[in-house]
């Protein structure tokens, strides 16, 4: 569910008009319904409660939201304010979350290159848990932990093995994926950091991909997690703490209807039946992707004597790049329908890339030169991927709650743009 509607023949955001939004910002611009990520939270929050999980001291489980996903700061404070966590897989993002009000008792830190600076930071800050990702990288977090003086806990992430995903870019869980330690390697390395002095591994984490639409690959990953967890347990090791990562998938109206939070909730309870652990998620798109538009115009129609015809939109793939590196596909609604038969037509932005294709052979509504358009469930990997390839001006963020809404990441100016290269001074 969304909170995007028709009122009157004109698209809302909750209740604000989308055309009042680009009248007064311009396009493109990612319009977000604080209503939608609200709602999307408790559902998840509401579906593992009720499937009776837990997380650590009896608590509910730690839902620590996927940064990367979204990383506004208003959008991760409307989820702070809902008590949730926060995933990052840098400085940047942590630094992101706790600016937005996130605990750093509830912030964990993943990713496959941390560096020493980055760790020490996170340390510093007080973040969680870091995941571990290889042997290369436990000695460097021991060692940075050592320097400082502090003791931390850290989580092996572990490769299960397990392919899914909605493309081959966002699988994370098979064996040739830079992520995670093996199963092979998982056992001994726990048994070494336990033995270490400055790391306390608490518990294993997984995360096998994105946009994942069936739930029995979840399922399998998950069986093996809990056998390791009871074979690290037989050996007389401390795992209490259990991280079954994201990749929950959501409805992308031509792709398979994912399953529900609560169908999810309900395959976990099964597998983990009975292990008596705590258990934390790290979900992104499942939260974000349906709470946000990116907002475009037509620029004009142009159609070739031949036949083929294309909508060239002011929006482009530096705006939303998610079509041209995963084939991905956004339903493409105008604001303001207009009467008339549907057409076929390639939907194209103006980088100078063939690239900058949203769309080909798609059936579309009457659309003309002016007209606004509404990528749909792009609050999530749209502008946290977005550039200025091409000189492009930064893509702006708004952010809607009711009938109010602001303007949560400005476009730049060129001036802007320009002020951020230096000349050196032999060009002076």
């Amino acid at each position: 569910m969304n909170h995007f509607e028709l009122r009157d023949g004109e698209m809302f955001c909750e209740d604000v008009s989308l055309a009042q939004v680009a009248g007064a910002v311009g396009t493109p611009v990612y319009v977000y319904s604080s209503a939608t990520l609200e709602r999307h939270f408790t559902v998840l929050e509401t579906a593992l409660a009720e499937a009776g999980l837990k997380g650590e001291d009896g608590r509910a489980p730690l839902i620590a939201y996927a940064v990367k996903a979204n990383p506004n700061l208003a959008v991760l404070a409307t989820l702070a304010r809902l008590g949730a966590g926060a995933d990052t897989v840098s400085e940047g993002e942590i630094r992101r979350a706790l600016a937005a009000g996130v605990p750093p008792e509830r912030i964990v830190f993943s990713g496959v290159g941390k560096q020493a600076g980055e760790i020490r930071f996170a340390l510093e800050a007080g973040i969680s848990e870091i995941n571990v990702e290889s042997e290369p990288e436990m000695r460097l977090v021991a060692r940075v932990s050592r320097d400082i003086g502090r003791r931390v806990r850290i989580a092996f992430r572990v490769n299960p093995d397990v392919t899914a995903g909605g493309h081959a870019k966002i699988a994370t869980g098979g064996a040739d994926n830079k992520f995670g330690v093996s199963f092979s390697e998982a056992e001994r390395l726990y048994a070494e950091a336990a033995g270490d002095p400055w790391l306390q591994p608490v518990g294993l984490t997984c995360h096998i991909g994105s946009q994942i639409t069936a739930l029995a690959p979840m399922e399998a990953a998950f069986g093996r997690m809990r056998d390791l967890v009871e074979r690290l347990r037989a050996r007389g090791l401390e795992v209490r703490r259990l991280d079954l990562g994201g990749g929950l998938g959501v409805p992308y109206f031509n792709q398979p209807e994912p399953p529900s939070p609560s169908a999810y909730a309900a395959m976990v309870a099964g597998v983990m039946a009975g292990l008596d652990i705590a258990l934390a998620f790290e979900p992104g798109r499942v939260i974000a992707a349906n709470a946000g538009i990116l907002l475009a115009r037509v620029l004009h129609i142009h159609e070739r004597p031949e036949g083929r015809r294309f909508v060239v939109l002011d929006a482009a793939m530096n705006d939303l790049i998610r079509p041209a590196m995963y084939d991905a596909y956004h339903d493409l609604r105008p604001v303001q329908p207009r009467p008339g038969a549907t057409a076929i037509a390639d939907v194209v932005g103006p980088v100078c890339e063939t690239g900058d294709t949203f769309t080909r052979d798609r059936e579309l509504p009457p659309l003309e030169s002016g007209d606004l358009v509404a990528f749909m469930s792009a609050g999530a990997y749209g502008a946290s991927m977005s550039s200025e390839y091409n000189s492009r001006l930064l893509v702006p963020e708004v952010l809607v709650r009711g009938e109010d809404w602001a303007v949560v990441r400005p476009r730049p100016t060129y001036e802007d743009m320009l002020s951020r290269d230096a000349r050196p001074p032999w060009l002076d």
